[in-house]
């Protein structure tokens, strides 16, 4: 376990979806265990349907645990989305009729964020992610990191202290996913909040997370917590260094395995 306060707790969550039209429940999810220290980068990886996106769901209280209890600050979270927790999903979820601007102050708004508050934060939002020369631009002028980046922004507004992330970078190349990745850590490092991750890819895991849950086939587990050790102030550039390839390799060891049984194979073919 990380050292350092903690964050986020789960107990025992375990999440069955109930049978439809005749067929058997889906165990998605659990039982597992974890404990996010606060301000610390987790990245989760797994095969294909073990459960990643469902862990996400009930973290943010977007679905509710059949079993155990997570809790963040301490308080207890019963599918509903606590204050202090924000998601960025994979798809593109910037409002096409509004700009930039609007697209970010959308929720404050909506929240009924006093004027000059909502101007403040706007601001600090679009300089963090260089969008100050956009700001009346409309999300079809953009390209898909751009977009990316104004549903960023509308999250970082809200200054949640819990970053939820489900796979943010899968739509874009390999080239733009490295530098949203840099980007990514610097606004970690200058928020301060603690960040969880899903995703597929194992480099993007390895270069920004502090430590990395690598899950099984479902019913999602925990096969292992690997801390990789990368200084705060990293970027990039490690994807260079022998460490990371190790890590990457310690992964993939996992998936390999994790995967060929999602498919129904128990052995790798001949």
């Amino acid at each position: 376990m990380a050292k350092g306060e903690a964050h986020v707790t789960l107990q025992g969550v375990t999440r069955v979806y109930p049978g439809v039209a005749g067929q058997q429940p889906v165990h998605a999810l659990g039982p597992l265990d974890l404990e996010l220290v606060k301000g610390e980068f987790f990245s989760v990886v797994g095969p294909s349907g073990c459960g990643k996106s469902t862990l996400l769901d009930v973290l943010a209280g977007l679905a509710s645990v059949t079993d155990g209890a997570i809790r963040f600050e301490g308080v207890p979270i019963h599918g509903r989305v606590p204050d202090g927790i924000g998601v960025v999903f994979q798809e593109d979820a910037s409002f096409p009729w509004l700009t930039v601007e609007d697209n970010i102050a959308f929720g404050l708004r909506q929240n009924s964020v006093e004027a000059g508050e909502v101007r403040r934060r706007v601001d600090h939002a679009l300089s963090l992610m260089g969008l100050k020369d956009f700001i009346r631009a409309y999300p079809a002028q953009l390209s898909g990191g751009m977009r990316q980046r104004v549903c960023i922004a509308r999250t970082l507004v809200l200054e949640p202290r819990l970053i939820l992330l489900d796979e943010p970078f899968g739509s874009l190349d390999q080239q733009t996913r490295l530098l949203m990745g840099d980007e990514l850590l610097r606004l970690w490092r200058e928020t301060e909040s603690t960040v969880l991750l899903i995703t597929h890819a194992l480099d993007e895991a390895a270069m920004l997370a502090d430590r990395i849950g690598v899950m099984s086939a479902r019913p999602g587990r925990f096969l292992e917590i690997v801390e990789t050790g990368w200084p705060q102030d990293r970027d990039s550039r490690i994807v260079a260094r022998p460490e990371f390839g190790r890590i990457t390799g310690r992964l993939w060891s996992h998936l390999r395995v994790e995967s060929l049984k999602a498919l129904g194979q128990d052995r790798p073919p001949l």
